[in-house]
């Protein structure tokens, strides 16, 4: 029960702190995008007064160049009585009343905008007043246009309304200077506040995701690559224990799988053992013995029918043959099943007897032999068995050495001289079967099989007390 309440309480902790943390992460968020939103719109409104400045300066330019076309157009008429030097006087006459407009409602205070005001009315003056009439005298051939009285009149008001132009671009620099500094403090604070929320919320997410990894995702991840080798045949994997009470439940389970399955598949392969055994053994005592004793019966027949009776002799010559053929073809399939030297001799005399009837060059080689369990035995035998049939038709080897080594670690390691290029990821049928019953007990299977360089097989089997 307190192991229980114990596990309840972790349980509980990590989600109080998930809570917890998710609720200051969220607020602290949230802090940083209404600041951000504030600075946002500050900035909006800080570029939109600077965009407003520099249009309110550019009209103020360019109606300051209309004054300017204005007078020099006027005043190379007068001098040259040229119509082609009043152009620029005809183009800015005709498009001031449109820059007026512009200039008037481009102002960004009240202030501005009375100057503007003022500065038009002047420019529209100077026109109406000076420039116009002055022009006019010229077409008709008044001597007095060219009066110094009416030029000078007119460059004095020139100069003045200039004079008001600077002063308005002046104050209107004054207040895109203020205007810019202010959106520069007020974009620093934000910048400030919002990095600060930044920097709180980095360091909770890290230290929540420490702990996360920590707690669970280490442990899920361990429990995923066990999935993946489990379900590649390694049955001897296991999940460590973890403290979080799900991914323990979760670890326990997959471990009670795994050694589940792992019995189950050693419980049918020592089955499957014994049946060999016990079929070859029948076939051993019981089908070729009776094959044998009908050979000699056949033979002492032969023997007793004259050699006149050529049809009958003949008849029981090829009866003989077939009994000798069915007797060898019943012995190579007891040893295909189970080979009788095994039971009788051991592991190490039942390899070198495959060795023999291998058809490429096989050398054994054993240290420390000993009589193990015949579980272990058959298992090993076979496992060679595959590996050395593996080699014969896909390794291309001219020839293979294996070597079995007994201790508390049954050792075995087949090689060969082929042309490599195997792995476990593209292996067949046989080899998926070689893990498969190394894996059923507890043991483990390494390939070393480099392109060209011919392939090493390394088994460990536990070998029972």
């Amino acid at each position: 029960m307190n192991a229980g309440r114990e596990r309840r309480g972790r349980l509980l902790g990590l989600t109080s702190l998930t809570i917890a943390a998710s609720g200051l992460l969220a607020l602290l968020i949230g802090l940083g995008f209404a600041v951000l939103i504030w600075a946002i719109a500050d900035s909006n409104d800080a570029t939109s007064a600077r965009r407003a400045s520099r249009s309110a300066l550019v009209e103020a330019g360019a109606m300051e160049q209309l004054l300017v076309d204005l007078e020099t157009g006027q005043r190379g008429y007068v001098i040259t009585k040229n119509e082609e030097f009043l152009a620029p006087w005809v183009a800015a006459r005709d498009a001031l009343p449109e820059e007026t407009r512009r200039f008037t409602e481009s102002t960004t205070s009240r202030a501005q905008q009375r100057a503007a005001q003022r500065i038009a009315r002047g420019v529209r003056s100077f026109l109406d007043v000076n420039s116009t009439p002055v022009v006019e005298m010229v077409r008709r051939g008044d001597p007095a246009a060219s009066d110094l009285k009416e030029t000078s009149e007119g460059k004095d008001r020139v100069d003045a309304l200039r004079e008001e132009f600077d002063r308005y671009m002046k104050d209107e620099r004054i207040q895109l200077a203020e205007r810019e500094d202010a959106a520069e403090a007020n974009s620093r604070q934000a910048v400030l506040a919002a990095a600060l929320g930044l920097a709180a919320s980095t360091a909770l997410v890290a230290v929540f995701t420490v702990l996360q990894h920590r707690a669970v995702v280490r442990p899920v991840r361990g429990a995923a690559a066990a999935a993946r080798k489990l379900a590649g045949g390694d049955l001897s994997v296991r999940v460590p224990p973890s403290r979080v009470a799900e991914i323990g439940t979760l670890g326990a389970s997959f471990n009670n799988m795994a050694s589940s399955l792992q019995n189950s598949r050693r419980r049918i392969m020592e089955s499957t053992e014994a049946v060999h055994r016990r079929t070859a053994r029948d076939l051993h005592d019981g089908a070729q013995q009776r094959l044998v004793s009908l050979m000699i019966g056949l033979r002492l027949a032969r023997e007793l029918i004259p050699g006149t009776e050529t049809s009958a002799v003949d008849l029981l010559d090829q009866s003989i043959d077939n009994a000798q053929t069915a007797i060898n073809e019943l012995r190579e399939l007891a040893s295909g099943i189970y080979p009788l030297v095994l039971t009788v001799k051991g592991l190490v005399p039942a390899v070198k007897d495959l060795a023999s009837r291998c058809p490429v060059a096989t050398v054994v080689e054993s240290r420390d032999e000993r009589r193990i369990s015949t579980t272990v035995e058959s298992n090993a035998y076979f496992v060679v068995a595959e590996a050395v049939t593996n080699a014969v038709k896909h390794a291309r080897a001219s020839r293979i050495d294996v070597l079995v080594e007994f201790g508390d670690m049954l050792r075995i390691t087949v090689s060969d001289d082929g042309i490599g290029g195997m792995d476990m990821a593209h292996a067949g049928s046989g080899m998926t079967g070689l893990a498969d019953r190394v894996a059923a007990f507890d043991g483990s299977l390494a390939i070393d099989s480099p392109p060209g360089g011919g392939s090493t097989i390394r088994i460990r089997i536990p070998v029972p007390d």
